[in-house]
């Protein structure tokens, strides 16, 4: 617990630095390597994406290199925020079925990263930014049929069951909390649609980002501040 504390102190502390105020509200990240950034995530056993300069781990074919060049980081800075909790996971998808390790292999299980078994550690927060479904859409993990209710373990390995139960989840957990869902551009068109199917089953509002910039298939600094502005832009209607 003491790693975990000390791993999210700075990142705590530049953006409350100017919310002090009670009525600030209170935002978490629920998210895959999009949102993460070393040293910034809760908990710090989570894999990361998102490197400063320096690092070993840093990624050459990135160019983001600082926390606050961020996409969450900007939105809760501009809108004078609190961040209460950054959940996210490079590589994670919203279903239990991850990558294929090789060709002709089976898919991994991904049930120690999958959103739907981390959505209950967000914290207290008065809103709730999803970003997700890259992943499952890239690992090619099962479709699925719609189902609402009564899931069963099998059924979660598939995108449409888990994503549904997903929103089903962050509802009953966060009654008072505002929900947004974040749907990546570029992905495939029956993600694309059971999102926007699931969304609207469950009062969820979704953002559709688009023209975001990318190197190696994450947003680049000029990505960052474009998914910055459309969810900046979003949440202030």
């Amino acid at each position: 617990m003491k790693r975990i504390i000390l791993s999210f102190t700075l990142c705590i502390f530049a953006l409350m630095a100017s919310a002090g105020d009670a009525d600030t509200l209170r935002y978490s990240i629920l998210g895959d390597s999009y949102s993460t950034f070393d040293g910034c995530v809760v908990p710090d056993t989570n894999a990361i994406w998102y490197f400063p300069e320096g690092h070993k781990s840093a990624q050459k074919g990135n160019d983001v290199r600082k926390v606050e060049q961020t996409w969450w980081y900007q939105v809760i800075e501009r809108l004078g925020a609190k961040l209460e909790r950054n959940n996210a996971y490079s590589g994670a998808t919203i279903c239990c079925t991850g990558y294929r390790p090789a060709e002709g292999k089976p898919h991994a299980d991904y049930s120690d990263r999958a959103f739907i078994n981390r959505s209950n550690w967000l914290g207290n927060p008065d809103v709730i930014l999803v970003c997700g479904a890259t992943n499952d859409s890239w690992a090619g993990a099962p479709i699925g049929d719609y189902v609402f209710g009564n899931w069963s373990e099998k059924q979660l390995y598939s995108f449409r069951p888990a994503m549904a139960k997903l929103l089903y989840d962050l509802k009953g957990n966060y009654p008072k909390a505002r929900i947004v869902f974040i749907l990546n551009s570029e992905l495939k068109d029956e993600i694309n649609e059971s999102v926007h199917t699931i969304c609207n089953h469950y009062d969820v509002p979704c953002l559709d980002l688009h023209d975001i910039d990318k190197q190696w298939g994450h947003p680049s600094i000029a990505g960052m501040k474009a998914f910055a502005d459309q969810v900046v832009e979003f949440l202030k209607k």
